[in-house]
């Protein structure tokens, strides 16, 4: 693989390679095991893979998160090693080489700006617009690859791609899970070892709830996902909703669940000083 920090040097990459299609994972570092399955389909898919590692201030609304954010790139260079290829590259630019001016675009994506995680981290979206356009516009990929964890970030991306017209291909990979059933994330090495220990509960829970919806009405279910993450110490669920997988519409009782529609069970968890986030598809009876 190579390695480049420069939009300069990754154009002269590229286009060295006269190789299609090009694939695209964008990262924040602190790589593990999802990230690497997230690589290796697109290296199954592409004969050019390039693995963006950048942390993107933009997508912060807490400054204290951005500061603690974990970075790891010695690491991360070591584990791509071992799944890319001679024709991949790495990139890994500083904010100047993604935006040589103030990034000021707003984007809008209606009901997706309203729900969820955009309630509870306002400008976050934009910022991932931001950066995921920015990246689209740098690399040219005919394919990206994103993780479903980030199920909202996901819907936010496709839709982004809709309202500029861009032609990469969007595929979102499912979520690569801890042994004990919590969703793989940079964040979980934050964790104090107690509330790690415990954290399998939101895996656990948001399953049991998933199994509920053919006895039982979404009040129900929510109820029963709040008060058995909430009894736990140190744990406070921040939203549980069911929605569609495309405008992200909560719904509030079964009956406004449509056949031929897919649903999911969304949810974002404090766990001590982090936060923590997770889905689940919710089949229709």
């Amino acid at each position: 693989m190579k390695v480049t920090c420069t939009v300069k040097e990754l154009h002269k990459l590229i286009k060295k390679m006269h190789l299609t299609p090009v694939g695209l994972v964008p990262t924040m570092g602190a790589l593990h095991e999802g990230h690497l399955s997230l690589v290796k389909s697109a290296v199954a898919q592409c004969p050019v893979v390039v693995v963006s590692i950048y942390v993107n201030p933009t997508q912060f609304n807490d400054k204290n998160d951005l500061k603690n954010y974990p970075g790891t790139l010695d690491n991360d260079l070591a584990l791509l090693e071992k799944v890319l290829r001679e024709t991949d590259i790495v990139f890994t630019p500083g904010n100047k080489e993604i935006y040589p001016e103030e990034d000021k675009r707003e984007f809008r994506f209606g009901n997706l700006d309203n729900v969820m995680e955009a309630m509870h981290r306002p400008g976050h979206f934009n910022g991932v617009a931001q950066v995921v356009n920015r990246l689209f516009e740098i690399v040219r990929p005919d394919i990206a690859i994103f993780g479903m964890k980030d199920f909202q970030q996901l819907a936010v991306i496709k839709e982004l791609v809709r309202q500029t017209g861009n032609k990469v291909k969007i595929i979102g990979n499912p979520i690569i899970r801890e042994n004990d059933g919590l969703a793989m994330s940079s964040r979980n090495m934050l964790l104090e070892p107690g509330i790690r220990k415990d954290a399998s509960i939101i895996y656990k829970t948001i399953s049991s709830a998933s199994s509920m919806i053919t006895g039982h009405d979404i009040p129900e279910i929510k109820s029963f996902v709040e008060n058995s993450i909430n009894n736990i110490p140190e744990f406070k669920v921040e939203y549980f909703d069911i929605v569609d997988d495309t405008e992200l519409i909560p719904v509030s009782k079964q009956g406004e669940m449509k056949k031929g529609k897919r649903y999911f069970g969304c949810i974002a968890v404090r766990a001590g000083k982090i936060r923590l986030i997770d889905n689940i598809e919710i089949g229709l009876v």
